[in-house]
């Protein structure tokens, strides 16, 4: 009797809630948002959650003035890559660089990253770092274009070296001094020292020969470090002009790339219109940055020279 009684109780209560299955979950009653599960086919939002971003092969999630992204945007140009094989998307897409969606694509929330949108032997569905997805691309495109000489150990020294002691301290050319320390650096001036210094380094490791970095050929060293280099060039005299940003045998690079190839030509162009229409005319980066929006050229004083 206890039983039946209870089996009684348990049908009136589901009659009373009207739930007609048990994965549904009727939310008519109850007012229960329904969510459905993410694939990886990327949406562009959850009101279009059967909509993919893009039906290519890849997608590069990058903007025009990463100098990273523009690593792995040389590489397409230079191999012609069709937007079916690598098509590029703002990470604005996908809610901006700290949204769950793109963290979960580049956990540093680091520009650029790919989604791997097609079947591949690896099982990897994306991949974030430039270098990685750099050598990714090669390896996948290998038979098209340039090769950019992936086992080359100059350019490789240089990508290195530009990945370790440049990169991680770019960001004394732009950051404001609420975000220092950098890296190793407590100020901007020790910083932007240091960056200085490993540009000298980085151009004894150049070829004595040719238009690129390692000779006569493109490779990945050139696509990795050009970009670096408009940030350096547009940026470095804010802060000291009396000296020239780039070190001359790489400045003689720089300036053949960007005047004589048409791929880094690009590249210059990308990152300029960035710098100088948003960052520089719109919202005034460097305004407020002491050194280079902000100097003391008030007349000396005896407390100068205590």
């Amino acid at each position: 009797t206890t039983m039946k009684s209870i089996g009684l109780f348990i049908t009136l209560l589901l009659s009373a809630i009207d739930i007609p299955n048990v994965s549904g979950f009727s939310t008519a009653r109850r007012g229960i948002k329904t969510v459905t599960t993410t694939t990886t086919k990327l949406a562009m939002s959850s009101s279009e959650a059967e909509t993919p971003l893009s039906k290519s092969d890849h997608i590069l999630f990058d903007m025009p003035v990463s100098n990273n992204g523009a690593r792995v945007r040389a590489i397409l140009y230079y191999k012609q890559l069709s937007q079916q094989q690598v098509e590029i998307i703002s990470p604005m897409k996908l809610g901006g660089l700290k949204s769950d969606e793109f963290l979960a694509l580049s956990p540093q929330g680091l520009m650029p990253a790919l989604t791997i949108q097609k079947e591949h032997d690896s099982g990897m569905t994306h991949l974030s770092e430039s270098d990685t997805i750099a050598r990714y691309l090669l390896a996948e495109y290998a038979g098209t274009g340039p090769s950019f000489q992936p086992d080359n150990p100059r350019s490789n020294q240089i990508c290195r070296w530009h990945d370790v002691y440049l990169t991680t301290i770019q960001g004394c050319l732009y950051k404001p001094a609420s975000r220092f320390p950098i890296g190793d650096y407590a100020d901007r001036k020790s910083a932007i020292s240091a960056f200085q210094k490993q540009l000298k380094t980085i151009e004894g490791f150049m070829s004595d020969d040719g238009m690129y970095l390692c000779g006569d050929d493109v490779s990945l060293a050139d696509a990795s470090l050009f970009p670096t280099c408009i940030f350096a060039n547009y940026m470095l005299p804010k802060f000291d002009d009396s000296q020239p940003p780039l070190p001359p045998k790489l400045n003689a690079w720089f300036d053949n790339l960007r005047t004589n190839d048409s791929v880094f030509s690009k590249i210059y162009k990308e990152i300029m219109d960035t710098l100088v229409t948003s960052w520089e005319e719109k919202n005034h980066r460097w305004d407020s940055i002491w050194l280079a929006g902000q100097r003391d050229e008030a007349p000396g004083t005896i407390f100068d020279k205590i």
